[in-house]
């Protein structure tokens, strides 16, 4: 038997994976230069062999004298317990009320014997010889909220759009959140229940080059870019999007809409701010600090002088002092976002959609932004995220983004994450988690050239916390899992009440064979593709395989032979029927209709025909990713799209409601 090293030891313990396995099979395995990297990431301090010893050596110690777990998971609402080792005393404080004891009592048997808690993450003190422990008591639901019990009916469809690429008579060139709500009431018109969009998490003020949605500055807070204000005006900019363009102009109007709330807001609105600010309270503060640093020192935090870097009390409390009004700026622009994606939700629900707002949450926040500035005590150091390659990217990924790191994150009861996911939800009855996987392990990719390795997430705790916030919020739960999963992970979700992420162009078994539709997973949201894959029309001609070929990925025997393959897939899925491309866009649209999934998701871009998909995955600046218009304004949706006869085929195919007011039966 091979005794293991100090640091494979260490590594270990701290849940870093040894090996994986490819999207071709092939096992990786963890070099000691990545153990290494992934340890520091976590929050231990290892600069030698005798440090790495030395961690090993006290962790082992601390785990041989603890006598209790540091955290259990039960149901909320039922009675539980947790076994001890030996005669202890106890007693209990719960999350909203930590200051008072709401039970306590003595070990019997080598048991704690605990009452039914509600929902959050409580708190239980065990004595035991003079030595007092906390436990984190995690009390979550059985599962995430259903379908059935929220939208009142098991089978239900909607739409996803890039809000961004949503043209009206009054946006100024980007889509906003009152264009969202006019194309919400348009769908909900015809019979739909839910509409998604991308993520709308903050991008910055000071940022001038970020326009992906999934690079986010803070998850927690809301991209101010989607207010749509007075002024704007109709720009016919053609296809894409000018984001310069717009910004300066934007920027100018919301600074002029401030300042008139500033002189003319009566006192109920003046009121109503407050009342937002001090619910919202610290954690919209610290935003608003770093929004108002960002406009002197830049967007990229980990540039700022040292002590702003590491935010010493001092100097914070100066900058607080000086930026006081751009700090309530960026409040209020908060307070008016919020405002208006409210909006937008009641005026889906208000159009009949079951659900409303089908919103995403990235996977994280850009390295350099405010989300990591914020939680700069969760947050693991000297690595990104990513992911290694697969089906989507076979050269790997890295995103630049910063990870939560388990132990700390742990440390603070998971408040950082479980804040974003809450902010989220209240704004939605739908949420999609991107990469899902993340809740179980992360790909973390060292700065110092280290190859890249798999950390575990404390999964069941962040399962629990995603659960105790979509029941409160009554938002259902997405998780979208495509690419390598380890065995079971779908299951668990599952379980969980999280539904699947099923994008049709990719369900095929392992021989390449469409799966048929009626043999796809129930607890799952069904979609043609995604804004990463080609619109129905662009698979249809192969165009990312013409494109793959135009940047030199693939050369030109390979695109010939892409091209042939996805000749067979289209026929498979035209399936003999009519070969015109309406009628294979709304073959796959009936088809997908009439599976047994519980949400079916048809995309705007295939509604408008179009031909080029929002993004192409590896490219920055080669495709124009992220600023593609929809060739059809908001206000026509319900005419120039024939919405009723998209509602009437997924109605006939047990979808929907009657518009007239009644249900599907």
């Amino acid at each position: 038997m091979t005794v293991p090293s100090p640091l494979d030891a260490l590594a270990a313990a701290h849940g870093i994976l040894t090996s994986f396995r490819d999207l071709s099979g092939e096992t990786r395995s963890a070099s000691p230069e990545t153990k290494t990297a992934l340890l520091r990431a976590n929050g231990l301090a290892l600069d030698n062999d005798a440090m790495v010893a030395e961690a090993l050596a006290a962790h082992r110690a601390q785990a041989r004298d603890r006598f209790c777990p540091h955290e259990i998971v039960v149901e909320r609402g039922a009675a539980s317990g947790m076994a001890v080792d030996g005669a202890c005393d106890w007693h209990l404080t719960c999350e909203d009320a930590l200051d008072t004891v709401v039970a306590e009592g003595a070990a019997r048997e080598g048991r704690i014997d605990l009452p039914p808690l509600p929902s959050g993450v409580h708190s239980l003190t065990v004595t035991r010889g003079g030595k007092r422990e906390r436990v984190r008591v995690i009390a979550a639901p059985p599962s995430c909220p259903s379908v059935e019990v929220m939208a009142g009916k098991p089978r239900i469809w909607g739409a996803t759009a890039a809000l961004y690429g949503l043209r009206s008579d009054r946006n100024g060139g980007v889509g906003g959140f009152a264009d969202l709500e006019r194309a919400a009431r348009a769908f909900g018109a015809c019979g739909a229940d839910f509409l998604g969009i991308n993520p709308v998490h903050a991008l910055g003020w000071s940022d001038r080059v970020t326009i992906s949605p999934y690079s986010p500055s803070h998850r927690g807070f809301l991209d101010t870019r989607y207010i749509v204000t007075d002024g704007g005006g109709a720009v016919d900019a053609g296809d894409l999007i000018d984001y310069a363009g717009f910004g300066e102009a934007h920027r100018g109007r919301l600074e002029a809409l401030h300042a008139q709330f500033e002189a003319k807001a009566d006192g109920a609105e003046h009121g109503d701010f407050s009342t937002f600010c001090a619910i919202t309270g610290e954690p919209l503060a610290t935003f608003a600090l770093y929004e108002a640093l960002s406009e002197t020192h830049g967007d990229d935090w980990r540039e700022w002088p040292a002590a702003l870097q590491r935010r010493e009390p001092g100097s914070i409390a100066a900058a607080e002092r000086e930026h006081a009004d751009r700090i309530r700026f960026h409040q209020w622009l908060q307070w008016i976002a919020d405002a208006r994606i409210a909006a937008a939700q009641d005026g889906a629900c208000g159009a009949g959609m079951a659900l409303g707002l089908y919103l995403d949450l990235a996977v994280g926040p850009r390295r350099g932004g405010a989300e990591s500035w914020c939680e700069q005590g969760a947050t693991a150091r000297g690595v990104s995220l990513g992911a290694p390659p697969d089906h989507l990217s076979p050269g790997g990924q890295n995103w630049q983004l910063a990870a939560y790191a388990p132990t700390p994150l742990a440390g603070q009861d998971y408040r950082p994450l479980r804040r974003i996911v809450a902010a989220t939800m209240r704004r939605a009855g739908m949420l999609r988690i991107d990469h899902v996987l993340g809740l179980n392990r992360s790909y973390w990719i060292p700065d110092d050239g280290s190859p890249g390795g798999y950390i575990r997430q404390p999964f069941e705790a962040l399962l629990a916390m995603v659960a105790i916030e979509a029941e409160r919020a009554g938002t259902v739960v997405i998780g979208e899992d495509l690419g390598l999963v380890p065995e079971g992970f779908r299951e668990t979700l599952e379980e969980r009440g999280f539904y699947s992420y099923s994008v049709l162009q990719y369900e095929k078994d392992d021989a390449g064979v469409f799966r048929a539709p009626d043999t796809l997973r129930r607890n799952s949201l069904l979609c043609f593709g995604t804004h990463d894959t080609p619109t129905i029309r662009g698979y249809r001609e192969g165009r990312d395989v013409d494109w793959w070929h135009r940047l030199g990925w693939i050369k030109d025997a390979e695109k010939a032979t892409a091209h042939e393959q996805r000749g067979a897939d289209v026929a498979t899925l035209a399936d003999g029927k009519a070969s015109g491309f309406a009628a294979f866009r709304d073959g796959i649209h009936r088809s997908m209709a009439a599976s047994p999934v519980a949400m079916v998701s048809i995309q705007l871009d295939d509604l408008c025909n179009r031909v080029e998909a929002q993004n192409l995955p590896g490219t920055i600046d080669e495709h124009p990713n992220w600023r593609r218009r929809m060739p059809v304004a908001v206000e026509d949706f319900d005419t120039a799209l024939d919405l009723d006869a998209v509602g009437a085929m997924m109605k006939e195919c047990g979808r929907g409601r009657d518009t007239a007011g009644g249900e599907t039966p």
